[in-house]
């Protein structure tokens, strides 16, 4: 019987691939070490995450960058978080992604991806110490906050239909759960 082992690239393949043009017209990311096609994107997923955008850059100012579907840089992994909550400033950025330590919190939307994205990266983004992790999930309209990750996943775990909520990086912004899942 033979067994065959799958290949893995490292962040520095995945980016010579991209220089050479191999992945172009491709929607991936490079999560693991595998280069993993990512769904396409409905108009209302890119309603909610523009609209998302928008609605933290009103409440935050320049305490922070917020980032649309943009790359991060993890060890093995480039995933493209819907929406990512970095250091400023701006210009940290010109050469590289934000790293983990750049990170504040990430936000995901879940429409065809929520078990993905409640599985596989929140393990992922838990590995690499990202304090805070948000999954937006559409179809149940429900909020899930994840905190105080440990070796592979978060140790709370809060979900919100409503209400307020306060991101730990900065405990003073309020954060109406409503206007941030698109029911207001």
């Amino acid at each position: 019987m033979t067994t065959y082992s799958l290949m893995k690239w490292t962040v520095e393949d995945y980016h010579r691939m991209i220089k050479a043009g191999i992945l172009d017209n491709r929607h991936v990311e490079l999560l693991k070490g595998e280069i993993i096609e990512m769904s396409p994107e409905g108009t209302f997923h890119r309603f909610l995450n523009h609209r998302g955008v928008k609605y933290l850059r009103s409440i935050l100012g320049n305490e922070a960058e917020i980032m649309e579907s943009h790359p991060i840089t993890l060890l093995d992994s480039e995933p493209e978080p819907d929406i990512t909550i970095v250091r400023t400033p701006d210009t940290l950025y010109l050469n590289r992604h934000p790293y983990p330590e750049d990170i504040y919190w990430i936000i995901e939307i879940a429409d065809s991806t929520l078990n993905k994205d409640l599985t596989e990266k929140k393990t992922l983004y838990a590995q690499f110490n990202i304090s805070e992790y948000w999954v937006i999930d559409i179809q149940n309209k429900m909020l899930y906050i994840f905190q105080n990750p440990q070796v592979n996943d978060y140790q709370i775990t809060k979900i919100h239909q409503e209400g307020v909520i306060n991101p730990l990086t900065f405990p003073k912004v309020e954060i109406d759960v409503k206007k941030l899942i698109a029911l207001e």
